[in-house]
């Protein structure tokens, strides 16, 4: 917001240590590269002897903490755009490593009405919801459906071959009839 500080956070890792890391942050001012700040890192927890070349630059990182971050304070509508924290380690054959930052500068913070994000989130939630129940009940019926299928056909397989006395087919159990005699 415009007149408030603003923090730019950079940090750095090695595997292999440090040893004379070098590191700057530059602004890019209608395609010039504006320097704002820049020192070297003699070794891991040694603190660097900081040169700031912009009257409303902080070094506020630590190299205890791997940190090379600054603050800005009163910003202005002139300081958006972007911010470079350019580093530089011997110990890894020279590489460059950089991070690129877009600062907007704003008149005012406006708070963001979600309402409607939170509705539509709240819906889908709910038919999700509503999905996943009619799964379960639809899972539940079928298991109860092929559970009552099963014992019906248990019910029809289980009659005993030997009751068919009605036929009189060998080997029921229909009683023999003495042969009356007249």
């Amino acid at each position: 917001m415009n007149g408030s500080s603003v923090l730019l956070p950079c940090t750095y890792a090695s595997c292999i240590g440090i040893k004379n890391l070098y590191f700057n942050w530059q602004y890019k001012d209608n395609g010039t590269m504006v320097k704002l700040c820049e020192a070297t890192i003699p070794a891991e927890g040694v603190e660097p002897n900081v040169k700031i070349y912009h009257e409303r630059v902080e070094f506020v990182g630590s190299s205890k903490k791997n940190n090379i971050s600054i603050l800005l304070h009163n910003v202005t509508f002139e300081d958006q755009g972007e911010y470079i924290c350019f580093a530089r380690n011997p110990k890894e054959k020279e590489r460059n490593h950089s991070a690129i930052f877009t600062l907007y500068v704003v008149d005012e913070l406006k708070e963001v009405d979600n309402t409607l994000t939170v509705i539509i989130v709240s819906v889908l939630g709910g038919v999700i919801g509503l999905i996943i129940l009619i799964m379960v009940v639809k899972a539940v019926v079928l298991a109860v459906l092929s559970q009552v299928q099963e014992k019906n056909k248990e019910c029809l397989v289980s009659s005993s071959g030997n009751d068919n006395t009605e036929n009189g087919l060998p080997g029921t159990k229909a009683d023999s009839k003495p042969t009356p005699k007249a």
